[in-house]
């Protein structure tokens, strides 16, 4: 056993099960800060990461042309959103990197002990739609790949389904292998995976580029009515801009909210953040202006109305059947199966993972929670979301605007109100003597209070766009919910905790704690916890990290003796 998880068994009083320790209702291993040995991501590592994930968004420039903004604008509108998205996740970056836990600690000390489970819950039911949706996709890749391998003999299987299910024999057969394919990945830690996100990264390239050079050589570079500009006035100018900017929003803004369960294995503090402020923007920007120019150009040739992939790949099958472009075909879809299965286990499984384990520790770690995203994945039945629940996909892009609130507070919260301190210790202690977390029976009643108002303006917005018949006025602000929502309940946050603390807050400013007083050095584990050292008085010698001299909270930290073996 490591020195790191020695020191959680007897100060939390885990017991030894098995060579593992005891899961209780409020720690478990995967709840933990991250021991040092764990810590491997480099910033190389974080730059293929944010490659990876964010060099797939071929579709999103759709969404804008969709909303009425032409090629360029489209393109100016992604790159500014995602600026502006990265700066959110490198801001919720932050905590993670220095204290090394996970989204549920985070919103444990920010929420309270009690008022996580709801906003972690809301999340994890988010991803695991997301999971199944993004399992389709990569069925519809499995698709290309069957087809390109066996022809007819696959795509004339005898289709035994009804048409209300939604989805063919083919299809389904195709979902079950790409879902036996996301199976083997459940077993890894996201620590584990630094080299298939490599290879994901080396993989995307040719294929992307090479369906963005076959479009502009097989149409002669002829993009259509992308290049001319609608007439509409000014102002209709300017709010399509704004949508557009929140639009792209909402496609990263689970990825936004999920930063502290990357951010917390990084083995130094600054490396992911400063990787998404460069990757991000630029990796989703290429891609989204590839996506752009090739399926507007073979659009225009073919008459066709295609924006994804996977239709473009069963278009060049139509129309160029040969075993050169079989094999060609192929091989492209096997590296977009790639790409979707890696953002699919960073963006999705790890997410509800992480969940699971502070939603019933005792149960659960970040491994078995992906087995049941996993199995998941089918109960939610994606091809019915997929093609007869259009409202449904509005709703889940529209849910962005419940997640910028969450990252508002939590960044408000972090940066402006506590100083950058957290004390660890008090992170399971769920009694009324944390002093820290434990806020109104387990409840921070001011973020909940901040949280509702910054929903509060876009959601007569959000409901108009699920068919409810709202004022204009109620549709713009729609248009701008994720940075409306964000703003609200960052302002909001910070004037009634200006006015009201939270006991956290009283606790840093009667202790004089400076920015990030709390925090471990980097280093902290290596020196300071060795074979045969015996560490008393914890409170006193690493203070700074576990807790406060003297609180009734971590008496086993400012008490108990501990040598580490």
């Amino acid at each position: 056993m490591s020195g790191y998880l020695k020191w959680a068994q007897e100060s939390l009083r885990l017991k030894e099960v098995d060579g593992t320790m005891e899961h209780t209702r409020w720690v478990n291993e995967d709840l933990l800060p991250t021991p040092p040995e764990k810590r491997t991501w480099r910033w190389w590592n974080y730059v293929t990461f944010y490659w990876s994930i964010s060099f797939t968004n071929w579709t999103l420039g759709s969404t804008m042309i969709g909303i009425g903004l032409n090629w360029w604008q489209s393109i100016v509108v992604i790159f500014v959103s995602q600026m502006i998205s990265s700066i959110a996740m490198a801001l919720n970056s932050r905590s993670a990197s220095v204290y090394h836990i996970g989204f549920p600690c985070v919103a444990r000390s920010v929420f309270g002990m009690w008022g996580s489970y709801y906003f972690v819950g809301a999340r994890a039911v988010l991803a695991v739609i997301w999971y199944s949706v993004q399992m389709y996709y990569g069925a519809e890749y499995m698709h290309n790949m069957l087809r390109a391998i066996f022809g007819h003999n696959f795509t004339n299987i005898p289709n035994g389904l009804p048409a209300s299910a939604g989805i063919t024999t083919s299809l389904m057969l195709a979902f079950f292998l790409s879902w036996l394919v996301h199976l083997p990945f459940c077993y890894f830690r996201p620590y584990q995976l630094r080299k298939f996100f490599w290879f994901k990264t080396i993989v995307s390239l040719p294929s992307m580029f090479g369906l963005f050079i076959w479009a502009m050589v097989n149409t002669n570079g002829q993009i259509g009515s992308l290049y001319n500009a609608s007439s509409r006035s000014s102002s209709a100018t300017a709010w399509l801009i704004l949508a557009g900017i929140n639009s792209g929003l909402g496609n990263t803004a689970t990825l936004i909210t999920n930063q502290p369960d990357y951010a917390r294995w990084a083995r130094s503090r600054g490396a992911p953040i400063w990787t998404q402020l460069i990757v991000n923007p630029l990796t989703v920007t290429v891609s989204a202006t590839l996506g752009i120019l090739s399926t507007s150009a073979v659009n225009a040739k073919y008459g066709t109305d295609i924006w994804n992939q996977w239709d473009m790949m069963s278009l060049i099958l139509d129309e160029y059947w040969s075993s050169k472009t079989r094999f060609a075909v192929f091989l492209c879809a096997f590296a977009w199966f790639v790409q979707i299965l890696g953002t699919n286990i960073a963006a999705n499984m790890m997410s509800f993972g992480a969940d699971s384990a502070m939603l019933f520790p005792s149960f659960l770690n970040i491994r078995r929670g992906q087995f049941i995203v996993q199995f998941l994945a089918w109960a939610a039945c994606p091809w019915k979301i997929m093609t007869s629940a259009a409202k449904f996909e509005t709703f889940l892009s529209g849910y962005g605007l419940f997640m910028a609130s969450v990252v508002a507070i939590m960044v408000c919260d972090y940066f402006c109100l506590t100083g950058g301190n957290v004390t660890i210790a008090s992170l399971f202690v769920p009694t009324k003597a944390n002093k820290n977390y434990w806020y109104h029976g387990g409840v921070n009643i001011q973020a909940v209070i901040a949280y509702l108002i910054g929903i509060a303006l876009p959601f007569p917005g959000f409901c108009g766009e699920l068919g409810a018949k709202v004022s204009s006025s109620a549709t713009h602000i729609m248009d701008i919910a994720w940075l409306t929502a964000f703003l609200t309940s960052f302002v909001s946050y910070y004037v009634i905790c200006t006015f009201w603390p939270t006991s956290s807050m009283r606790d840093v400013k009667e202790r004089g704690l400076a920015r990030e007083q709390l925090a471990p050095e980097d280093d902290y584990y290596d020196s300071a916890i060795t074979k045969d050292e015996e560490i008393t008085d914890v409170a006193t010698s690493s203070g700074r990290f576990y807790g406060n001299e003297g609180d009734d909270i971590p008496k086993a930290f400012s008490e108990r003796k501990f040598a580490v073996e």
